[in-house]
């Protein structure tokens, strides 16, 4: 595939995501980053502020994302657009990339959890870089499997969704950057 097919869909925020867009660029590979009036983003390329009917479409219990996760949200407007905004990302994206933490309990630590969780019920191939771990690792349907060496994800489809902790670390950003050359080297 043409590097020119390829779109990045995430959300423009501080840390993972501003590093996902930041290598898109780089790369020349289109992004569209989803948010919401009062969101804090610092990519504005590729920009689209969803309205409150479209938020609205990626609405979803916060009792049911509580009971996935193992963990209490809190019910404030924010967050639940915060989620909604996940929602689009996940639902453009074929391939799922995302910077953190796996709990011991299998899921991704805080609300990049969710986009997470979304991919796995979705089915779609996902991919979290575990910052304290400082490794890639792949959800195979029941676990995650550590990818080393040769074994390392790529991006496989046009439409991606890059996403995570707002608290990148320098191995984070080395791995997003490392992502997007094994994906589109020269």
């Amino acid at each position: 595939m043409d590097r020119n097919d390829y779109i990045l869909f995430s959300g423009g925020a501080p840390g993972a995501e501003a590093e996902f867009g930041a290598q898109a660029e780089r790369y020349g590979i289109e992004e569209v980053n989803f948010g919401f009036e009062g969101h804090i983003t610092v990519r504005n390329r590729g920009l689209r502020i969803l309205n409150h009917e479209e938020l609205k479409a990626g609405d979803v219990s916060l009792a049911y994302v509580s009971q996935l996760m193992n963990r209490r949200y809190s019910d404030t407007p924010t967050f639940r657009k915060v989620l909604q905004s996940i929602w689009y990302q996940v639902n453009a994206g074929q391939d799922i990339f995302v910077v953190g933490t796996i709990l011991p309990d299998t899921h991704v630590k805080g609300g990049t959890g969710w986009g997470a969780e979304f991919a796995k019920l979705c089915n779609k191939p996902l991919h979290v870089y575990d910052q304290e771990k400082d490794t890639w690792f792949t959800w195979d349907e029941r676990q995650w499997v550590a990818r080393t060496g040769s074994d390392l994800p790529t991006i496989q489809h046009a439409h991606f969704t890059g996403t995570g902790t707002r608290t990148l670390t320098d191995a984070g950003k080395t791995a997003i950057s490392a992502l997007f050359e094994r994906s589109f080297q020269a």
